[in-house]
């Protein structure tokens, strides 16, 4: 079996050149870097990962907690996540929770067994069970969803912010009859930005409808089944925005399905600035989030945290830019009956 003096030999190297290659790789030059990781290749040498983490009490592994891995909102927020962990010589765990409790629950044990050092939460909760083992579990940084009553540290954005200034938008653009489509009742998302979609509203002098703010789910699906809801009601706005990009693409379908133009007959804006937001017809107007300015940022501080290193308390709150595309323009009467 090659040893690390083997590697450090065919490199050219020292062995603690090797060491700091493979564990710190940021901290040697490229050309060095790619002499070892050629020696590694050829000799198949392979670090006793056991034996070091016996040796350090650390597993240099961080794990990321996901909702649903399949949501591309999380894609960039990941490769944040990993550039600094790389940098910094650690290693990526992707839980995807799919916010099954026991799911939550069984990588949990992952910091307990060693095998994760932290863990970045994106799911907007602690993991199940994790309230009555907390006392004995490695750092916890939350991103994207704030953990309020847990005071955990958390990495995001404004959401009332980015709404106000959304439904700002809107209003400078002449509507006076905005709907909110939110995300589910129970997450913070939905009630910041719905709180500050109202606040704009209040802000603008114009009064908030109960009729047109209606319960969606986050996903395309609920944004075209919220437009469906309102035409039952008949109680149309000039405007949707919604809580997310998913839904206000759902918003687009429902609309183009029944006929009308956008934003000739209604304007959308959405939230996040998902890839697919720039794609749709027309390109959806949105809120962008830097996602993954988010992740490099939780990143830092959770490994700020697992090292010992200062930590600046408070959350760390990024900015948010109005992305405006073809999806929001000036408003005109509605015809309930199209051509």
């Amino acid at each position: 079996m090659a040893t690390i003096e083997d590697v450090a030999r065919m490199a050219g190297v020292s062995i603690a050149t090797v060491s700091r290659a493979i564990h710190h790789p940021g901290k040697v030059a490229e050309t060095t870097r790619k002499k070892v990781n050629a020696a590694i290749a050829k000799t198949g040498f392979t670090a006793n990962a056991m034996a070091q983490s016996l040796r350090s009490k650390s597993s240099k592994m961080i794990l990321a907690m996901v909702p649903d891995i399949s949501n591309t909102f999380f894609a960039n927020i990941l490769l944040g996540l990993e550039a600094v962990a790389t940098r910094r010589g650690y290693g990526l765990l992707i839980g995807n929770t799919e916010n099954d409790p026991q799911t939550e629950a069984t990588y949990l044990t992952y910091t307990r067994s060693n095998k994760a050092d932290g863990i970045v939460l994106m799911t907007g909760h602690l993991p199940f069970g994790a309230a009555e083992v907390r006392q004995h579990l490695p750092p916890i940084v939350a991103a994207c969803e704030e953990i309020c009553e847990e005071s955990v540290p958390f990495v995001g954005v404004d959401n009332q912010h980015g709404a106000r200034t959304a439904v700002h938008h809107l209003v400078e653009l002449g509507h006076r009859r905005i709907a909110y489509i939110s995300g589910p009742p129970n997450n913070i998302l939905s009630s910041e930005r719905r709180a500050g979609y109202e606040l704009a509203l209040r802000q603008s002098g114009l009064a908030v409808d109960p009729e047109l703010t209606l319960d969606g789910d986050f996903s395309i699906e609920g944004g075209r089944l919220a437009v469906e809801r309102l035409f039952i009601r008949d109680a149309l706005p000039t405007a949707f925005f919604c809580a997310n990009d998913d839904m206000a693409i759902g918003v687009l379908l429902a609309l183009s399905q029944r006929g009308y133009n956008v934003p000739g007959d209604f304007s959308v804006i959405g939230f996040d600035d998902i890839p697919f937001s720039s794609c749709t017809t027309p390109p959806l107007t949105t809120i962008r989030q830097p996602r993954r300015l988010i992740g490099e940022a939780a990143m830092t501080k959770m490994l700020d945290m697992v090292e010992g290193k200062p930590v600046r308390t408070g959350a760390v709150i990024l900015p948010v830019e109005l992305i405006i595309r073809g999806s929001t323009g000036a408003p005109r009467e509605i015809d309930l009956q199209p051509d």
